[in-house]
């Protein structure tokens, strides 16, 4: 059994915080030993991603936030991706914004872009849409709470502090990454930059270090109706802030 198979399946049961937590643990403990020949890379928007594992359509990745790390996208922090995202919260607060973003040939604020990525980094390619958005709904989740969000939704993160999650993805073929960028910005090349061992063992243990504390309770109000592992309510509402280009 595959991480992403093992990992669905944790999600899916009645216990998905600890049993995602007890994961994470493990993987950043092999990490830091040495076990695990994997290597942080840091994102243009301002996180620390550990690829996991990675197989065809699916992959799996850990993302922290921590202090000394700063976002410096090219074109916007506003992007849709090209994958289903099922993501389960370790430690810190997590904020989704969705956004419905709409073709504005009249008074457009910004243009949509593409983003093929490759071994040696993303190729961000400008497209003649041009378009405006608004904010459509905004939440935040917290250690041991779940959220979805299909592909295609523009959205923006919210972390304020330490934070990290447990990612997985589902590409859907043929649809690439966007972001929102300036009505000005040209097409452009963007290069990810590796972590060295002992940064990304540092990464591991600061983790590690969280994962050791007590997580203090979701108050009531934060547990969606239903399934409490999956929110629905939040699933639709992406789908209803779903821009259909294909």
């Amino acid at each position: 059994m595959n991480d992403y198979v093992r990992l669905r399946k944790l999600i899916d049961s009645d216990a998905a915080g600890p049993a995602v937590r007890r994961w994470a643990r493990d993987f950043m403990t092999g990490v830091l030993a040495g076990r695990a020949e994997v290597g942080a890379v840091r994102h243009p928007l301002g996180f620390l991603c550990f690829p996991a594992w990675r197989d065809g359509r699916l992959g799996v990745c850990v993302h922290i936030w921590t202090d000394g790390l700063r976002s410096h996208p090219t074109t916007s922090a506003m992007h849709a991706h090209s994958w289903d995202l099922l993501s389960v919260v370790l430690y810190g607060e997590v904020g989704n914004e969705i956004l419905e973003v709409e073709n504005a040939a009249d008074r457009p604020t910004h243009r949509i872009f593409e983003i093929h990525s490759g071994a040696d980094g993303d190729v961000v390619r400008a497209t003649e849409r041009l378009v405006r958005y608004r904010t459509r709904s905004s939440r935040h989740f917290r250690a041991g709470e779940v959220y979805t969000l299909p592909h295609g939704v523009f959205h923006l993160s919210d972390v304020r502090g330490e934070a990290a999650t447990v990612v997985l993805g589902e590409v859907r073929r043929g649809r690439p990454d966007r972001s929102l960028g300036t009505l000005a910005t040209t097409d452009h090349r963007v290069h990810r930059t590796g972590c060295s061992p002992t940064e990304t063992r540092r990464a591991a243990q600061t983790v590690l270090n969280h994962l050791c504390l007590p997580t203090p309770p979701a108050p009531p109000a934060a547990i969606p109706q239903g399934d409490p592992t999956l929110p629905e309510q939040l699933e639709d509402r992406c789908e209803q802030a779903t821009l259909r280009t294909w």
